[in-house]
């Protein structure tokens, strides 16, 4: 069902090969759990210089993000929005790339190697479901070619949530 991918570097070639990974994986199952597991599994596997890969999602009720899958060193089990990258991006409801987080109000170290951050919603409609949040040990890690990338990785994934 899945081969290990021998891509590294984000290339044009390599993203859409991930995507297209992305979609073969989640092709016919709708366990919404499951589907975030193997999504952060494919993409903390796939890129380079990450120390963290996983969704928190989002608590209506609570005004929340709660930590869903990852991969990682273990987490913040709760975001208030409008606290941190996590909170703050999910209220926002836009993406937020931080190339030192401790330049970011408010951000919220859950893992003190951690030096940038980016953070994609997940939106389905006009629902917030979460948040995709990735985490670097190096400064500056996440370009506008990253950005653009895990902006499309995250819709392909809405597609099955």
């Amino acid at each position: 069902m899945f081969e290990q991918s021998a891509y590294t570097g984000n290339t044009k070639e390599n993203n859409e090969a991930v995507l297209t990974q992305l979609t073969a994986l989640l092709k016919g199952e709708n366990n919404q759990v499951a589907n975030l597991a193997n999504a952060s599994a494919l993409l903390h596997q796939y890129l380079t210089d990450v120390n963290w890969t996983g969704f928190y999602l989002y608590n209506d009720g609570e005004q929340e993000l709660t930590l869903g899958p990852f991969q990682g060193l273990p987490a913040c089990v709760r975001i208030p929005l409008k606290k941190g990258v996590c909170g703050t991006a999910a209220d926002e409801r836009k993406t937020i790339r931080v190339n030192d987080v401790h330049q970011f109000p408010g951000h919220i170290a859950c893992d003190a190697a951690s030096r940038s951050e980016i953070v994609i919603p997940l939106i389905k409609g006009t629902h917030l479901l979460g948040v995709l949040d990735i985490d670097s040990p190096s400064y500056h890690r996440f370009t506008e070619e990253d950005e653009k990338f895990l902006e499309k990785y995250v819709a392909t994934l809405i597609e099955f949530l």
